[in-house]
């Protein structure tokens, strides 16, 4: 799954950004879970999550300030 640009995370409502990040969290300790008991098979989604969950955090956070 191709991780999205800044750009298209920038172009969502609020809504969907706080969606978003719910979902993200959620996955993110589902995939935390995973690697605890050792069945995760793709050790590179755990960045490519948390690395999302950032950005939709730094849109979230640049929208307060603005």
């Amino acid at each position: 799954m191709p991780q999205p640009k800044f750009k298209e995370i920038a172009e969502l409502s609020s809504d969907e950004l706080q969606s978003r990040l719910q979902e993200l969290k959620q996955e993110a300790l589902t995939l935390r879970i995973q690697q605890a008991t050792g069945q995760l098979e793709n050790t590179a989604r755990r960045r490519m999550v948390r690395r999302e969950i950032a950005r939709v955090m730094t849109t979230l956070n640049q929208r307060k300030s603005a």
